[in-house]
């Protein structure tokens, strides 16, 4: 797991528009959200995207970005972020590499087929690329909320 303090792991995703985006273009400027949920068109990715989305404009209004991060390729985000009206980047992790990383990929068996997938979490990196807040097993609903707050404090 990733702590508080430490340095988030750079990487270089692409987005539903097939950009790549790379953490640290973000260093020295602004403080990201950086969001990993299992997959588009869930009851709880739709949930946690569209109240991020709902706070994108607070969250600039503190210098910070959302970024969303899934296994979905960018075909299903483009339409995942067109159905639901999201605000924000969300971008393709397909082999888990970055997931990995950030210790947010989990594997379990069944039967002989071992099957991987993402266990929500969140961190909030802050301009110098320090991780301020980890966060593991997120709860959907009214997380947004939370982490705006946390970044709010971050000055």
């Amino acid at each position: 797991m990733l702590n508080p303090g430490e340095v988030a792991p750079d990487f270089e995703l692409p987005d539903a528009g097939m950009d790549s985006v790379r953490l640290s273009d973000f260093r020295g400027r602004q403080h990201v959200v950086l969001y990993f949920f299992n997959k588009d068109h869930t009851p709880g990715g739709i949930t946690e995207a569209i109240e991020f989305s709902e706070r994108v404009a607070a969250l600039a209004r503190h210098d910070a970005i959302v970024l969303g991060v899934s296994m979905d390729d960018c075909m299903a985000h483009e339409l995942f972020i067109d159905e639901e009206g999201i605000e924000f980047d969300l971008l393709s992790d397909p082999e888990g590499e970055v997931s990995r990383r950030y210790h947010a990929l989990r594997e379990w068996q069944v039967g002989d087929v071992v099957r991987y997938g993402i266990a929500r979490s969140t961190f909030v990196i802050d301009k110098a690329g320090l991780i301020r807040h980890a966060f593991y097993q997120v709860t959907p609903k009214g997380h947004a909320a939370e982490i705006l707050t946390l970044v709010q404090s971050l000055g």
